[in-house]
């Protein structure tokens, strides 16, 4: 499969937010309740990226995944939103359902660790949900360790537990 990984447009944004949604409803499914994962629509979510684009596009990166002129998933990184010095956050890897175990998060990760890198930041940090254990396991093999921090965040309208992981940086 020949992927192409690109930095993120405005242009990209409303389908970025339609991929967000299909992506974390299946994902999350069972995991977080289905009002929470219903709550917002790919549209919303589009408006959602398009109103941050502006505020964050100097400090975040957002890099998209495409196959065939396609939209096939999507990652976003920036400082660390906990402002642990030297650390940057990858904040997002979402990937189209259909695309999971083709190679496509790898690829998103790993570029991810390489710009958070070329940002000048020594380590990355990032935030999963606590009972996803398929996300974890995709963490884990990339080189990421669990830490004893953990936090209470929403989904839609659902509090998740979370818990965060944190890898040195190449």
């Amino acid at each position: 499969m020949l992927l192409t990984l690109r930095p993120a447009t405005a242009d990209d944004l409303m389908d970025v937010g339609e991929l967000h949604h299909r992506s974390r409803t299946a994902a999350y499914q069972g995991l977080v309740p289905d009002d929470a994962l219903t709550a917002q629509s790919g549209a919303m979510l589009g408006r959602w990226w398009s109103e941050r684009w502006p505020y964050e596009r100097d400090t975040h990166l957002m890099t998209v995944a495409e196959h065939d002129d396609e939209l096939v998933g999507f990652s976003y990184v920036g400082p660390d939103s906990d402002g642990e010095p030297g650390t940057g956050m990858l904040y997002a890897i979402h990937l189209d359902p259909d695309q999971q175990g083709r190679g496509v998060g790898r690829a998103l990760m790993i570029d991810a660790l390489a710009t958070l890198h070329d940002q000048g930041f020594h380590r990355a940090a990032l935030w999963v949900l606590t009972d996803n254990a398929h996300a974890r396991r995709f963490y884990e093999r990339g080189g990421w360790s669990p830490t004893a921090t953990t936090r209470t965040d929403h989904i839609g309208p659902a509090l998740t537990p979370q818990i965060r992981y944190t890898r040195p940086l190449p």
